[in-house]
């Protein structure tokens, strides 16, 4: 209450107004500049990470011979025409961040018995596919091993060129050939070859019957077993997927301090029908979100972020025009103003020169 009984208001300062609005242009200057950061933010940085290996990752790859021959080595009879099973099976964990620690285990059976089993523990570079000797890696236990390129799968985007290729059984990583391009189940793909020459296997000394290798002899003798592989792989190539395999083998068994051999084992193995289907379906959509990612989205989103700047800045342009044209019927202070009006600045400027000290001067 004032001194006189009327009620003042209490707010301090001058009244308030309503919030400024947003300059013509700017949302649409906001949008071409987040479509553009988009369009290199995608094949620069999110498609890197999303090629990468799975640093997590469980498969099987089941390859099967239905018309087989192997040596039974509980009657150390040849066995022909068997139904014959190769799996492979891969558990791999993340092991920092751009690795994966893969546990790998072979199992090589017919319907009524398994006649192979050995595993391996190998790091997998997750960018390039190929191995690190790091961290605890074997092969069946021996851990003297220095395991080397490519594990199984390649790297997405790789050359045509020809890769190494680790065969674990012998201890080495001859060249995987690049031969054509091909297309199974209707995805493009380039089919790769490697040949592995007749090799002995580490630590494969076993005793046998001297009757394999001489007939009538007595007594048992030590033999070693040798490998000779055939391979190919189907690999889509964007993203690194091998989409089918072949491998022909060969394994014999040699005696350490004579001549000859005899056969242990011949399969002309193939992935099953149904993997393949679904390792191509596989492909074909990481090959299409890659490409997305690389290509396709930058090239849309490009253009569309110029185009949204550029229309902006146009926007923001006129805006301004029209802010500082006076509008139609409104006319200037001075023009509306009466004679007293349009004389009282020029009587203010004169008692400013009125009130200036004279120069000394004068």
């Amino acid at each position: 209450m004032s001194a006189t009984g009327t009620r003042t208001d209490s707010q301090v300062g001058p009244p308030g107004s309503p919030g400024r609005p947003l300059p013509r242009g700017a949302v649409m200057v906001a949008l071409g500049a987040f479509l553009l950061t988009l369009a290199a933010l995608l094949p620069l940085y999110v498609h890197d990470r999303i090629a990468l290996l799975p640093a997590q990752t469980r498969f099987d790859v089941r390859m099967v011979d239905e018309d087989a021959g192997y040596l039974d080595t509980s009657t150390w009879r040849w066995v022909e025409a068997a139904e014959l099973t190769r799996v492979t099976r891969v558990d791999g964990s993340a092991h920092g961040g751009d690795w994966s620690a893969w546990e790998v285990s072979v199992d090589t059976s017919v319907p009524d018995r398994m006649i192979d089993h050995w595993s391996r523990r190998v790091i997998v570079d997750r960018e390039t596919g190929r191995a690190v000797n790091c961290c605890g890696e074997h092969v069946d236990g021996d851990r003297a091993v220095r395991q080397a390129g490519l594990v199984y799968s390649w790297p997405p985007g790789a050359e045509e060129g020809d890769h190494p290729f680790y065969d674990a059984e012998v201890r080495s990583a001859p060249m995987l050939e690049f031969q054509e391009w091909d297309e199974v189940a209707g995805v493009p793909v380039r089919r790769y070859s490697q040949w592995v020459e007749a090799s002995q296997v580490p630590e494969s000394a076993r005793p046998v019957p001297a009757g394999l290798f001489r007939s009538g002899a007595r007594g048992t003798v030590t033999a070693t077993r040798w490998l000779e592989v055939s391979r190919t792989f189907w690999v889509e190539p964007v993203s690194g997927i091998v989409v089918d395999a072949h491998e022909t083998r060969s394994e014999t068994l040699r005696p350490q301090d004579g001549g000859g051999e005899v056969p242990l084992l011949y399969a002309e193995l193939v992935m099953a029908d149904n993997q393949v289907s679904a390792y191509a379906e596989q492909a074909r959509v990481r090959s299409v979100l890659l490409r997305a990612l690389d290509s396709w989205a930058p090239w849309a989103l490009g253009p569309l972020g110029g185009l949204a700047v550029l229309v902006g800045l146009v926007g923001a342009w006129r805006g301004h025009r029209a802010d500082g044209a006076p509008a139609d019927g409104v006319r200037s202070v001075d023009a509306d103003a009466g004679p007293a009006d349009r004389e009282a600045p020029a009587r203010r400027r004169g008692r400013r020169r009125a009130r200036e000290p004279l120069d000394p001067q004068w």
